[in-house]
């Protein structure tokens, strides 16, 4: 085999196969930005006819990753791709435990939310809940219910990105949040059919129009109902940045990808962990 300077590189496009032979791959993985002419359409056919597994990168790094790479996605990727199976039986399966969670979480919850709300009136002035515009399904906008963890004021200069150690939050506000619990009348959103127990985070309306401008894909989100919990929730933190919310959204429409039943419950049980616990991504 000829020589190549760079020790990372054991060999070019022509030398694929013997490459494969000589150090045993078992799996090839095209990761090109640009294939158009520049593919080894022959070589990698060679391969893939011996019995070596020849997978696209953005479908590699989505199995092992759990994410999407959006910066590398084309259209054509998600048109011709597995997934993306809502169908008609799964809906009405997802209608069903929603409802059927959130009437329970509501009366499971309630002793709970009665103490919230009077720690709120106690720790600051203002309301026990708020009410905000979010973004839903097919770019719906509705209101959503949460505890008031914030000061009133938090956004007398206009709206601003959550953050971490928000100065803006409440002492009361900062430890529901972190257990979740602000999030428990969104319930009454899932039972009016706004959204769903799991899903991604609905954004408000100023910061959609603002990403859906400047990330591509971005709108896809709106694809399905929001959620309480979600993918990228789990595995990701606050988003106080454009870049977080690129980040976000691969794990988004990931979940919108494999959306399944088996899924829902697996999000459902490590969001539970998470609200035991009282650790991990929001």
């Amino acid at each position: 085999m000829e020589k190549i300077s760079n020790p990372m590189i054991i060999g070019d496009f022509s030398q694929i196969l013997s490459i494969c032979k000589d150090v045993q791959v078992d799996r090839i993985i095209v990761a090109l930005d640009e294939r158009r002419g520049k593919l080894p359409v022959d070589q990698l056919l060679c391969c893939r006819l011996k019995g070596i597994p020849v997978d696209d990168g953005i479908a590699f790094t989505e199995q092992l990753a759990g994410k999407l790479s959006v910066e590398k996605l084309y259209p054509s990727s998600l048109i011709f791709s597995n997934g993306f199976k809502g169908s008609a039986i799964f809906k009405k399966i997802k209608r069903y435990t929603d409802i059927t969670f959130s009437t329970l979480g509501l009366a499971i919850f309630l002793p709970v939310s009665l103490l919230i709300a009077m720690a709120i009136k106690l720790d600051s002035k203002g309301p026990v809940f708020y009410r905000q515009e979010r973004v839903g399904e097919d770019g719906k906008v509705f209101k959503i219910f949460k505890f008031r963890s914030m000061k009133v004021d938090a956004e007398e200069n206009g709206p601003v990105w959550a953050m971490v150690d928000d100065q803006r939050i409440t002492r009361v506000g900062r430890i529901i949040r972190n257990l979740r619990l602000d999030e428990i009348p969104q319930m009454i959103n899932v039972i009016r059919g706004e959204m769903g127990f799991v899903g991604p985070r609905p954004e408000r309306p100023f910061f959609v129009e603002k990403l859906t401008k400047e990330i591509p894909f971005y709108s896809h989100r709106h694809s399905v109902k929001p959620g309480i919990t979600g993918w990228a929730q789990l595995y990701y933190p606050y988003g106080a940045s454009k870049e977080d919310a690129l980040e976000k959204l691969k794990y988004d429409l990931y979940y919108i990808k494999n959306m399944s039943p088996f899924l829902d419950l697996t999000i459902i049980l490590e969001t539970i962990k998470i609200v035991l616990f009282g650790k991990g991504a929001r």
